[in-house]
């Protein structure tokens, strides 16, 4: 039984993460990274796992970020411009590197995993776009008046 002072276990946070927008969009990103793998690991050609597999790896990284809270204790670094920036690579890498692999691969596998990569870039910068306005500070307005009242 959980005491007052403690909050929601790991499963309870997991789940309250992934009904969240960002948890949803994280995991269709680490889903589509897996079929990814997938299909290139049937095609003949499996040269561009590479990029499945960083992302992936640091999709799940901001994953477990998000779900156990690290992202508002630990300061140090400024996680909306870090999520930013994997996003926006990982878009721009998926779609160079799928339209290489749907221009150049005969096979079906490669194909699909082109088209996947494809998809998977969408997914990226719809991220990178949902992380914006994150990074825009509130502005408060400067006071007008003297500090004495006059």
């Amino acid at each position: 039984m959980e005491s007052a002072s403690s909050g929601p276990g790991c499963a309870g946070r997991f789940t309250a993460f992934v009904t969240t927008h960002k948890g949803i969009v994280l995991a269709l990103e680490i889903g589509l990274c897996i079929i990814i793998l997938i299909c290139y690991g049937a095609s003949r050609t499996p040269g561009y796992t590479g990029v499945a597999i960083f992302e992936m790896v640091f999709s799940i990284a901001f994953f477990i970020i998000y779900v156990l809270g690290l992202n508002k204790q630990l300061a140090l670094v400024h996680w909306g411009w870090s999520d930013f920036f994997r996003a926006l690579i990982g878009a721009i890498l998926f779609l160079i590197t799928s339209l290489i692999v749907v221009i150049g691969h005969k096979d079906g596998p490669g194909i699909a995993a082109g088209v996947f990569g494809l998809l998977a870039g969408l997914v990226f910068a719809y991220d990178a776009y949902l992380t914006c306005p994150s990074l825009q500070k509130s502005h408060t307005a400067a006071p007008t008046e003297s500090p004495e009242g006059a």
